[in-house]
């Protein structure tokens, strides 16, 4: 049927919390009532039940290569089937330009990728690693027509990704004069790049120098830089993966003085700390992402920051590698760097777990409420990079990505459940209480309990917007 009607539901929004009847025609939500009768509808009864907007997920890496000939696990279908599994309908990757490359090149290559496989809605961020001149004139015709409304920028991994202050600077100009954002991956490569080679040369090969060689205070530095290079540019800047106080300070100083600095964290700081660095063997291999697990004191002032808006977004960096060779390989697997930490592919599984585990470790607790995690999961995500209000949102003419969440129910989080191609879970054993019961993506059902309704190809490519111009 064309019409569905969710009765009886918690409408929860960025801004409202209410019960009503929500009903979606052709993809759109079409009205919203205290009480609606329609006919010829499909009725979906959710009392007891929140009515959230689809999760927006605006960091995660699906069949990425990380050179080497290393690929994270999931595929676009299976990366974006489990993100639907998780309440988020709509995601953001990454298309990387290689050395020499046409940043549109990049995008073309991962579109055609990305088309036949998307179970969800879909975007790229382009990842620029060659600041040529030629590149960089490429940008305002990627902002203007090819709907990418922002790019990353790494400060890390030399030789590789990063790119030099210069670089950054010139491509912020050429980005905020046509309205769009630059995310900076924040940490001082070149310094992190001595502290690995000081720890290999003492024969410190182990999971845990991971940690060790990417220090607090590299991620603060490397934050408070990129900030005052994007204030100099006069363009919004984006930090991602934020995971240290010093870099949130950094954040904060410069949203203290006016400053257009926005920041995410990923669900893994604010319930994860680096004890777990301390399993034997290889085990803490399975922690091993960019920036590292910190300590509690950093995850205190994280949770602060999300209520108090220094971080804008929580987003999960879905960066996934089995910790298993087989069955995926060893080019899928954190057993690529067995004999040593620098070459343990980094990242981590989670876009399936971001709400519930928010909602469980955030609402439960009162650390944040109903409307600060809408916010944090869909709703700013979506207005920051141009999706709102397409996406992010319960209203009237909006798309119907809608999950139906019951806040009540109890699970244990396991791989054995989970819908990624990963091996493993962050989370292994977890109890929590709130789960996504259903989830519909532009109206269509797509997950009803463990039932799988969608198919590869249904998400769209969506045009972003820019993000505006500072005046």
């Amino acid at each position: 049927m064309s019409k569905s009607l969710i009765k009886g539901g918690r409408v929860v929004t960025a801004v409202d919390d209410y019960i009503a009847d929500v009903l979606i025609q052709d993809g759109k939500v079409e009205a919203i009532a205290r009480s609606l009768a329609v006919e010829e509808a499909q009725i979906h009864d959710a009392t007891g039940l929140l009515v959230l907007p689809g999760g927006v997920d605006v960091h995660v890496h699906m069949e990425t290569p990380m050179g080497d000939g290393v690929y994270t696990c999931d595929t676009f279908e299976s990366g974006t089937k489990s993100a639907a599994f998780g309440g988020t309908t709509t995601i953001i990757d990454f298309a990387q330009q290689f050395k020499g490359e046409s940043p549109k090149l990049a995008l073309d290559r991962r579109l055609a990728d990305a088309a036949p496989q998307c179970c969800v809605d879909y975007g790229f961020h382009v990842i620029l690693t060659d600041a040529n001149a030629d590149a960089i004139a490429e940008l305002p015709d990627l902002v203007n027509h090819e709907g990418v409304s922002s790019f990353k920028l790494y400060m890390a991994y030399p030789g590789v990704l990063m790119v030099d202050d210069a670089a950054i600077y010139k491509i912020m100009r050429k980005v905020g004069s046509h309205g769009g954002m630059v995310n900076v991956h924040a940490e001082n490569g070149m310094v992190i790049q001595a502290l690995i080679e000081e720890a290999l040369a003492a024969g410190n090969t182990s999971p845990k120098f991971h940690q060790l060689t990417r220090p607090r205070l590299m991620e603060g530095e490397a934050t408070h830089r990129a900030i005052r290079i994007a204030e100099l540019a006069e363009v919004p800047v984006y930090i991602v993966h934020l995971s240290a106080k010093e870099a949130l300070d950094a954040v904060v100083e410069a949203r203290d003085r006016g400053i257009h600095a926005f920041a995410e964290t990923c669900p893994h700081y604010l319930f994860l700390d680096n004890s777990q660095y301390d399993h034997p063997g290889f085990e803490s291999a399975k922690y091993v992402m960019t920036p590292p697990l910190r300590d509690h004191h950093c995850q205190h002032e994280l949770w602060r920051g999300l209520r108090f808006d220094d971080l804008q977004i929580v987003a999960t960096d879905h960066c996934p590698f089995c910790f298993n060779e087989n069955p995926m390989g060893l080019l899928k697997s954190k057993r690529y760097g067995q004999d040593n930490f620098n070459k343990i592919p980094n990242g981590a599984p989670g876009v399936e777990l971001r709400l519930e585990l928010l909602y469980d470790g955030g609402v439960q607790t009162g650390k944040i409420n109903l409307n600060r995690f809408v916010q944090l999961t869909a709703t700013a995500p979506a207005k920051m990079f141009g999706l709102f209000p397409q996406k992010g949102t319960i209203a009237v003419g909006s798309d119907a990505d809608i999950i139906l969440f019951d806040p009540t129910k109890e699970h244990t989080l396991s791989a054995n459940t989970h819908h990624s191609n990963v091996d493993y879970s962050l989370f292994e054993g977890r109890s929590i209480q709130g789960k996504v019961e259903k989830v519909f993506l532009r109206g269509k059902l797509i997950v009803e309990g463990e039932q799988w309704l969608g198919s590869a190809g249904m998400g769209q490519y969506i045009n972003r917007t820019a993000s505006g111009h500072i005046l």
